[in-house]
């Protein structure tokens, strides 16, 4: 009875971790499975670079492909140099227990949990009404970038925190100033953060599809600017799915090349953090 004890308190434990491992793995491969088996068969060349036709059950996802690409950098374009600068400033510039900045902590919070439905409201009312953006790529963006800074800002501001306080107190002694000692130290050593953060909410941005429907609108032509209207993939997948007839196989593909975009993207970002870290770990 006694090792029967011991050999469930030994392998207990490693049962419990491998079953939850499991529990995120399968799902993944059953959903991948699903898309190639009905998606792949449609997807090539023809398909990434034509325009949908005959409500999008034929054709291909070019524009959409553009309009998403557009809408995306809208979003980082603007949500990174706000993101970092606000993490700059709550992980430098305030202490921990500053009241500006748990208002601010405390607002971030808020926002990171709001619905998207909720964001798309906003923006509809401030971008496309209030400044007169109407249905635009830029009112998408933008509303895009509204949601991604919560995620953005406090991962990048962890990441600052992480940094030893050895580095700024060298820095310090070498009578280097505070922007200086970002620019050449702080920053360097947070880029790993920085990508995750950006990865996070580049992740939910192009997979958005609430926010989208009530900013940047339904239109499947090839946009020529940011201010003409564009369907994203995200929404190219619902409008196909549950409002055309006959769309699920152009959906399906659609949703493969979506996730295959996320795919690239996570990888992408792995390997250049990867080879960051390795590069600044070599001996001078």
């Amino acid at each position: 009875m006694l090792r029967q004890s011991r050999h469930v308190q030994e392998y207990g434990p490693t049962a419990i971790i491998w079953a939850a491992a499991t529990m995120v793995v399968v799902p993944f491969f059953w959903l991948m499975g699903d898309l190639l088996w009905n998606g792949w068969n449609h997807l090539s060349l023809s398909f990434l670079f034509s325009a949908p036709q005959n409500a999008g059950r034929e054709g291909g996802i070019g524009p959409i492909l553009m309009s998403t690409l557009l809408v995306v950098g809208v979003c980082m374009g603007v949500a990174v140099p706000i993101g970092l600068g606000t993490a700059l400033f709550l992980s430098e510039y305030t202490r921990q227990d500053h009241a500006l900045g748990r208002l601010i902590r405390a607002s971030l919070d808020v926002l990171a949990g709001v619905p998207s439905i909720v964001f798309g409201l906003f923006g509809n009312a401030l971008f496309c009404q209030a400044l007169g953006l109407g249905f635009s790529i830029l009112s998408g963006g933008l509303t895009l970038a509204c949601m991604v800074l919560p995620i953005l800002i406090r991962t990048v501001e962890e990441s600052f925190r992480a940094i030893s306080r050895d580095q700024r107190l060298s820095a310090a002694a070498l009578g280097l100033s505070t922007p200086t000692t970002i620019r050449t130290i702080l920053l360097p050593a947070a880029i790993p953060g920085l990508l995750v953060g950006g990865i996070l909410g580049l992740g939910r941005a192009i997979a958005e599809t609430a926010a989208l429907i009530f900013t940047s609108g339904y239109v499947d032509r090839m946009p020529e600017s940011l201010m003409d209207s564009g369907r994203t993939l995200a929404v190219h997948i619902y409008d196909l799915a549950m409002n055309v007839a006959g769309g699920n196989p152009n959906a399906y593909a659609t949703a493969l090349v979506l996730v295959g975009l996320l795919l690239i993207i996570n990888l992408s970002s792995s390997w250049i953090t990867t080879r960051w870290t390795s590069f600044n770990q070599l001996p001078a």
